[in-house]
């Protein structure tokens, strides 16, 4: 069971590389957003497995708050590069 786990995270480390190689030389913004939210999903796993390799359930709530910044943080980027403004402010008072 433990050598699935080390051979998981090992997987997982190569494919950060890979995804950390597209956001630095992403051809477009939405390319280098989507390799962002990669990069959260591998990471959150990452430390998932690390978890169960550790026995512990401390590093679960690690995850839950990655997993909501990493969807807010998309969720922001999308609509920067969508509209370019994250937070539309009335200036006419």
């Amino acid at each position: 069971m433990m050598t699935f786990i080390i051979a998981a995270i090992v997987v997982i480390c190569l494919s950060m590389i890979a995804v950390i190689y597209r956001m630095v030389k992403g051809p477009s913004a939405s390319d280098r957003v989507v390799a962002l939210d990669s990069l959260g999903v591998s990471l959150i796993s990452l430390i998932a497995l690390f978890s169960i390799l550790v026995e512990t359930s401390f590093f679960l709530e690690i995850v839950l708050l990655l997993a909501i910044l990493s969807f807010i943080g998309t969720v922001a980027f999308s609509k920067f590069i969508e509209k370019g403004d994250i937070i539309k402010r009335d200036n006419s008072r």
